[in-house]
C-alpha cells in the first residue's frame, strides 16, 4: 500500500496511540488524557499532513518531538 493524503488517516490512530502510551507512562496520566494531549498538540496537524512524512517515524521519536514542542 502506498501512503498518500487520501489514506494516511488509516495509519494515524495507531501512531497516535503509540505516542499517547509513552506520554501516559511518563506523565502518570490516563491513556485518554494522553490521547487528548496528543490530538490537541502542534505535532498532530504536522503528523496528519502527509507531505511532512512524520508518519515514517516511530512512536519514541514522535513522543520526543511532542516533548520538544511542549518545552519551546
Amino acid at each position: 500500500m502506498t501512503v498518500n493524503a487520501d489514506n494516511l488517516y488509516l495509519l494515524l490512530p495507531g501512531i497516535v496511540n503509540g505516542i499517547a502510551r509513552l506520554y501516559a507512562a511518563e506523565h502518570s496520566c490516563t491513556q485518554i488524557e494522553a490521547l487528548r494531549i496528543v490530538y490537541a498538540s502542534d505535532l498532530y496537524p504536522q503528523l496528519a499532513d502527509e507531505s511532512t512524512k512524520l508518519w515514517h517515524l516511530g512512536a519514541v521519536a514522535l513522543y520526543e518531538a511532542l516533548q520538544s514542542q511542549k518545552t519551546n
